[in-house]
């Protein structure tokens, strides 16, 4: 948990990494090309299955009045992954920058998987 204590204040306030988390994540899926955020796992046979650890899709590293946040996400295939990713990179940091006061050392975006859209003919073989 952040602790932010200035002398003008009337007490303490505590940001905790999971709110820095939710507000990076938000911001993150804000950006267009960005599927889904992904859970980390270090299971290989649970990526390979395709199932969904209980991880975390955020990680968020406070020191004193800095953060540094790690993305693990998925993008839409055909997309310039690096301008997503500079994108959501800025994003991140302006967001929880102008929300929380911290300033972010480094967002780290890992991209994990890529989707395709859905075609007309599959979307009606489901249905």
């Amino acid at each position: 948990m952040e602790k932010m204590n200035n002398d003008e204040t009337m007490g303490i306030v505590k940001i905790s990494d999971e709110v820095v988390s939710v507000i990076a994540g938000i911001a993150a899926q804000e950006i267009k090309g960005v599927v889904d955020l992904q859970h980390i796992s270090n299971n290989i046979s649970q990526l390979l299955k395709g199932k969904k650890s209980s991880g975390k899709n955020v990680k968020v590293t406070l020191n004193e009045d800095n953060a540094a946040i790690d993305l693990y996400l998925s993008v839409e295939y055909g997309i310039k992954i690096p301008e997503v990713v500079r994108a959501v990179q800025e994003n991140v940091k302006k967001t929880v920058e102008t929300m929380t006061g911290l300033k972010v050392e480094a967002v780290n975006v890992i991209v994990q998987n890529i989707y395709l859209p859905k075609t007309e003919k599959e979307e009606k073989k489901e249905n």
